[in-house]
């Protein structure tokens, strides 16, 4: 699994711990070069092979560490030809220093702290075998070509036993840590969300005590008042009832959202309509010059793409009529493909977008964020003056 995949504490854990490998493969480059340096007569056989091997494995380390601190690798996927790479450069230091009698035995042991860090008791034993096969058998080539007694059985056992108990010893280790640390993360991530369920609850609250309980007030209010009004104002009666089912879906979709549900999503195809009865209001209630235009009538939209469309022009509808003071606004939605474009454009006192508490206004700041959930983007052209234009592009693929 690839470290996107991970979460960032995870991901955190994870590169600090490559990191502290990366340090420690330079000080065991660095203790190799200082070992050598001290007696040169280790590698009086094959002194530039022994030079390339100790110089090459300090600048692969160097190189490692780099990369490691750049966060720039992807250890779950590289971590197994690093680990590779690093038995057999110990390898051959081993062969090009040791002579007869390496003191460079305890370099095995890198790969397997190494293999234990990345993948626990599964991946230390093996490389702690595979360290051993290599020592005895270059022990064994060494000790032929000198002419020398070979490596005793004895020596061979003890130094396997002893890369075996340390792969366990790591690598159990590793793994208590890993189920530790998981079991931070799961605490963390339940202390989190329960602090998200206790702000929730906390906003529950002061919501109905206070918007929730307005609206219920406002709803019996217009209910009293279109009860009273005589037959003859039918169509005032019929607006005040509008009013009344748009406060009760409002406090239905304020309770779905403070349950943490959904809320009632714009049915798919009704777009254009949605809009027309939004104008139509503001033409006939507030008396403004309303135009909607649309390419091709009936727009075929991904239905939450429908639906982020119509609160977006909705915000800018409701920010033209508290504002603007405008006396016109149009709408303009174009469908060519697989792209969508749409604008709103009034003829009100317009306001200058450099200024921050402009940018900054919560209504303007949900536009942009619906917009871009839906993978498009949002344009705002206006001045003091001189009208708005929200505009906005959307890809549809």
């Amino acid at each position: 699994m690839a470290l996107t995949d991970k979460t960032a504490l995870e991901q955190d854990w994870i590169l600090q711990r490559e990191k502290a490998v990366a340090w420690l493969r330079v000080a065991f480059a660095v203790l190799a070069i200082a070992v050598i340096q001290l007696n040169p007569s280790r590698v009086a056989r094959y002194p530039i092979l022994s030079e390339f091997s100790l110089g090459s494995f300090l600048l692969y380390s160097v190189g490692a560490l780099y990369f490691a601190r750049k966060n720039r690798l992807g250890w779950e996927r590289v971590g197994a030809i690093i680990t590779a790479l690093d038995v057999v450069w110990i390898a051959m230091i081993v062969y090009f220093t040791g002579g007869t009698r390496t003191p460079f035995f305890f370099y095995y042991s890198f790969p397997v702290i190494t293999a234990s860090v990345r993948w626990g008791i599964k991946g230390s034993i093996p490389v702690a075998l595979v360290g051993v096969g290599a020592y005895v058998t270059l022990r064994l080539t060494l000790a032929a070509e000198s002419g020398v007694d070979p490596i005793g059985i004895d020596t061979i056992v003890v130094r396997s036993l002893y890369l075996v108990v340390l792969a366990c010893i790591f690598g159990y280790v590793s793994e208590f840590e890993k189920k530790q640390n998981q079991r931070l993360m799961t605490l963390s991530r339940t202390a989190a969300q329960a602090a998200v369920l206790d702000e929730r609850r906390r906003i529950m609250f002061e919501l109905h005590d206070g918007i929730l309980q307005s609206l219920a007030t406002l709803i019996l209010r217009v209910e009293n008042c279109r009860g009273r009004l005589p037959e003859s104002q039918a169509e005032i009666a019929q607006e005040l009832k509008s009013a009344e089912e748009l406060s009760r879906s409002t406090m239905k979709d304020i309770r779905a959202f403070l349950a943490g549900n959904s809320t009632s999503a714009l049915a798919s195809g009704t777009l254009v309509e949605r809009l027309r009865d939004e104008l139509k209001f503001l033409h006939e209630g507030l008396g403004l010059e309303v135009v909607l235009e649309s390419n091709p009538e009936n727009l075929q939209l991904p239905q939450p793409t429908e639906s982020e469309i119509y609160y977006i022009l909705r915000e800018a509808l409701t920010n033209v009529t508290r504002h603007s003071h405008a006396t016109r606004a149009a709408i303009y939605l174009r469908q060519e493909g697989n792209h969508l474009a749409g604008s709103l454009i009034d003829d009100g006192v317009g306001f200058d977008p450099r200024r921050k508490s402009a940018t900054a206004s919560f209504g303007l700041l949900g536009m942009a964020e619906r917009i871009k959930q839906i993978g498009g983007e949002l344009f705002i052209e206006s001045s003091p003056g001189a009208g708005t234009k929200i505009s906005f592009v959307v890809s549809l693929a």
